[in-house]
């Protein structure tokens, strides 16, 4: 079964990790992405577009919808929620524009990008946002990520012989390889031009995302380039562990551990987001952009994505850029004295960035 193929490499990947003090080098990037796609790879079924029929009409048009994304192991079928903002259009004439899917942080949700989604619009791109699991409309009546944790948790404790939800970053990073399905059927997107702009958490899946699906041209990780190996390897771990704070307190309290330290966050990421640690790290995947284009921002003073392991990943780029000669691809910004958050500075970068690399775009009507 699917599922269960998951578990065994999930558990082999994760075996060298607990097994020696020194992990084991990464595959080449090639071969990890090859190792990622199999990993979350998991029967596709129909997108159902479902629309929403109240729609905007007036400077942007504003639509809903949502599509079908996986079939959990209750059988029941995961849909994934979206609001598209687009320039509106003459009926009848229907340009193909370039597209840029735009995602939200830990305890966000698409409509907190909004101003994100308008910005893009109004300057001719179809935008599009998504809630991440147990995000946004995926859990109406639940604030903040008290559902997101709640599931991590329950991620871990589900015992290692029986399917589980990958809820930290790979299922959304599954839901968006089938967003993307879903913009190729629509006569609005130029297929050619799609860019991925993630924000923190969002950065993350972006990396994840975007590194091993060609689709995206442009990607925009921002507050999310970090190395996970690097930050437990020198005790660094708190920022990123305190995002989820209540799952790891219960990994440790399973453990048998008086607090969260370094075997606890070893252990349930190895667990959720089995990889991560090796292969599907940043500076491993960070590569397999040398052949589009890459923005990245972090800050200098980042708990969370600490600039040292950033710093790897960072080098990782740029030595790959280097090599298929493609510097002109490739932007970071670090910024001084900078904590886990996008500087107005940064924000107007990655637009003129992304509009750089997508040159013309049809005006709006």
């Amino acid at each position: 079964m699917p599922r269960r193929r998951f578990l065994m490499i999930a558990t082999l990947l994760a075996i060298p990790a607990f097994a020696h003090a020194q992990a084991p080098k990464p595959l080449p990037p090639a071969e990890a992405k090859v190792a990622f796609l199999k990993l979350l790879d998991r029967p596709k079924v129909p997108l159902d577009v479902k629309l929403d029929p109240a729609a905007g009409l007036g400077e942007l048009y504003r639509h809903r919808l949502s599509i079908a994304s996986d079939k959990k192991a209750d059988g029941t079928i995961e849909r994934v929620p979206i609001l598209i903002v687009r320039p509106p259009h003459e009926p009848g004439i229907l340009e193909r524009r370039p597209t840029i899917i735009l995602l939200h942080g830990t305890g966000g949700s698409k409509e907190g990008m909004n101003s994100w989604l308008e910005e893009f619009a109004r300057k001719g791109y179809v935008a599009v946002g998504i809630d991440a699991r147990y995000h946004g409309e995926r859990v109406p009546n639940v604030k903040g990520s008290t559902a997101y944790v709640e599931a991590i948790t329950k991620a871990w404790k589900t015992p290692t012989d029986k399917p589980m939800e990958h809820p930290f970053y790979y299922d959304t990073v599954w839901d968006l390889w089938r967003v993307l399905d879903y913009l190729e059927t629509r006569a609005d997107v130029d297929k050619s031009r799609i860019a991925m702009l993630g924000i923190s958490m969002g950065g993350i899946q972006t990396w994840l995302a975007a590194s091993v699906d060609d689709r995206v041209k442009v990607a925009a990780p921002l507050i999310g380039v970090q190395s996970f190996r690097w930050s437990l390897e020198n005790d660094r771990w708190q920022g990123r562990a305190n995002t989820i704070k209540a799952a790891h307190e219960a990994a440790a309290k399973d453990l048998g551990e008086a607090a969260v330290n370094q075997k606890v966050c070893r252990e349930l990421w190895g667990k959720v987001i089995p990889g991560i640690l090796s292969d599907f790290d940043c500076p491993n995947l960070l590569p397999l952009f040398a052949d589009r284009a890459l923005f990245i921002s972090n800050g200098d003073k980042d708990p969370n994505c600490p600039v040292e392991g950033a710093r790897i990943a960072i080098k990782s780029a740029e030595e790959a850029f280097a090599k298929a000669n493609r510097k002109d691809k490739l932007e970071v910004h670090v910024g001084e004295g900078v904590g886990h958050t996008v500087t107005p500075e940064h924000h107007a970068a990655v637009v003129a960035f992304i509009e750089k690399q997508f040159g013309t775009v049809p005006k709006p009507k």
